[in-house]
């Protein structure tokens, strides 16, 4: 009977798993099935309002690949918004979409600008291109190669930059079409350096602020008191650094200030924000226990106030992916000629907010955990330095005038948050003692010096999966771009 039991089990058990097998197919088809509507209702939307009476079929297509471009901007690129967040239990996935989305959206429609540069990054020269047929099968093989090297990224789970992938597949198709000499090695040469600059800045700034935080905060005999010294100087530098984020890249295409006003608006905020906090933080933090616990409430509401700054900064800027190549192949087809910057008509601009939104919603998750949980263990003392890290990078590299990606500086601060984690947790003589007296002991356990210094607190197998991702990006796209163009090109000469 016990072994008729045991069988029984067993195939209880296989049931099981087929049917969550089952139900997780089913939701896989009904994402895409809603994703093929989608790109069904776009190319109603381009035949319906593109205007155009000659090559329509090709504006046709070429909102079709928008629209799919957008989704994977959504499914991959948002992670880095609202991850921190999410894997801090700052906010919930749910709400994580929600505030993303909206976003997202409000960044593409409000600020994502009137006119957009068609060739991303000005990697290449349009003047060089003849052929008005020759540039609108180029910007299609970019997007082609863009959105289905972004998809592929997606599904094996790393974050990549939707930005990088553009400027591949733009280069490599321009390569194919007029040749080597089309492409300005110059600013190649700077995209290829912020591989490295971006993540590593965004990693040592969050590590820096993570360091300050233990040391001034939970390593303190009195954790409340030092929040209530230190959170309010925290979230003011957060609010001081998204205001001068927000001018200079969230807003740059409507409006465009100067350094001084820049510094002054920042300056502005900060004060305002820390004078407000101070009382708040008092009176949120009575009766509050001395633990780790208590602090994480007191850094809830600025984290979901950066997720949506950076979705919203994230879509004025990253909705230029999707339609900027759009947008120049309905201008060459419309006018016969190839411009660097085009006017985008609003129906191209809500393909291109809208389609970030829905791949988010249907595609995003994955990502969202992967960032926010699966790289390495956050809270909201961590996501905080992560976010920061975000909006003070931007900054620096703007005012150095270094072309960085967003991806990487958010995924590169998580990997700066982990490896921190992992030396201060062996390193330091403050958390021992603060660990070995007991009371107010932080939240990690007392583990044996032998284990500590093989702890690992960063997946490696993630790190070396993200790293790759990053550094082929750009070449991949490219090759993939120069074979789309040229069985795009063979198959229109049949």
């Amino acid at each position: 009977m016990a072994r008729i039991k045991q069988s029984l089990d067993k195939d209880l058990e296989k049931i099981v798993h087929v049917e969550a097998a089952t139900r997780s197919m089913a939701s896989g088809l009904g994402s895409h099935g809603i994703a093929l509507v989608f790109l069904v209702f776009v190319a109603l939307m381009a035949a319906i309002f593109s205007g155009v009476t000659s090559d329509s079929v090709m504006v046709v297509m070429a909102a079709i690949l928008g629209g799919y471009m957008a989704l994977n901007i959504g499914a991959n690129d948002v992670a880095n918004n609202v991850g921190p967040a999410v894997g801090s239990r700052a906010l919930t996935l749910f709400g994580a979409l929600v505030i993303a989305a909206v976003f997202e959206s409000a960044g593409a429609l409000l600020a994502g600008g009137e006119v957009v540069n068609t060739i991303s990054k000005g990697i290449i020269d349009p003047s060089l291109v003849e052929d008005t047929s020759v540039f609108i099968l180029a910007m299609m093989a970019a997007l082609i190669s863009a959105a289905l090297w972004v998809n592929l990224a997606t599904f094996i789970g790393a974050p990549v930059s939707t930005t990088h992938a553009v400027v591949g597949g733009v280069m490599g198709a321009g390569v194919a079409a007029v040749g080597f000499a089309l492409v300005n090695w110059g600013t190649m040469s700077a995209i290829a350096a912020s591989w490295v600059i971006s993540p590593v800045l965004g990693g040592v700034i969050a590590a820096g602020f993570l360091a300050f935080i233990k040391v001034n905060i939970i390593y303190q005999p009195d954790k409340i008191a030092a929040a209530r010294r230190w959170v309010p100087l925290l979230v003011a530098i957060m609010a001081g650094a998204f205001a001068c984020y927000l001018s200079i890249k969230g807003l740059k295409r409507i409006w465009k200030p100067d350094t001084v006003t820049i510094l002054l608006i920042g300056a502005v905020v900060f004060g305002i924000v820390w004078a407000v906090m101070l009382p708040l933080i008092r009176r949120q933090s009575e009766g509050m226990e001395n633990r780790n616990q208590s602090l994480r409430t007191l850094f809830r509401i600025p984290l979901i106030c950066s997720a949506a700054l950076l979705s919203f900064a994230h879509g004025a800027n990253d909705v230029a992916n999707a339609i900027g190549p759009l947008a120049a192949i309905l201008r060459a087809v419309e006018f016969g000629d190839i411009a660097g910057k085009v006017a985008v008509p609003i129906w191209i601009m809500m393909i291109g907010a809208f389609g970030i939104s829905l791949g988010l919603f249907l595609y995003g998750p994955k990502l969202i955990r992967m960032v926010g949980d699966q790289i390495t263990k956050m809270n909201p003392m961590r996501a905080y330095c992560v976010a920061l890290s975000a909006a003070i990078t931007v900054i620096i590299a703007s005012w150095l005038g270094l072309p960085v990606s967003s991806t990487h500086i958010a995924v590169g601060a998580v990997f700066g948050v982990g490896f921190f984690r992992e030396y201060y947790t062996r390193r330091s003589k403050r958390r021992r003692e603060m660990v070995t007296a007991g009371s107010n002991a932080p939240e990690e356990a007392p583990l044996p010096p032998e284990v500590l210094r093989h702890r690992k607190l960063v997946r490696r197998s993630h790190f070396i999966t993200i790293v790759a991702a990053w550094v082929i990006t750009v070449p991949a796209t490219a090759l993939l771009s120069a074979t789309v163009f040229f069985i795009l090109n063979a198959t229109i000469t049949l």
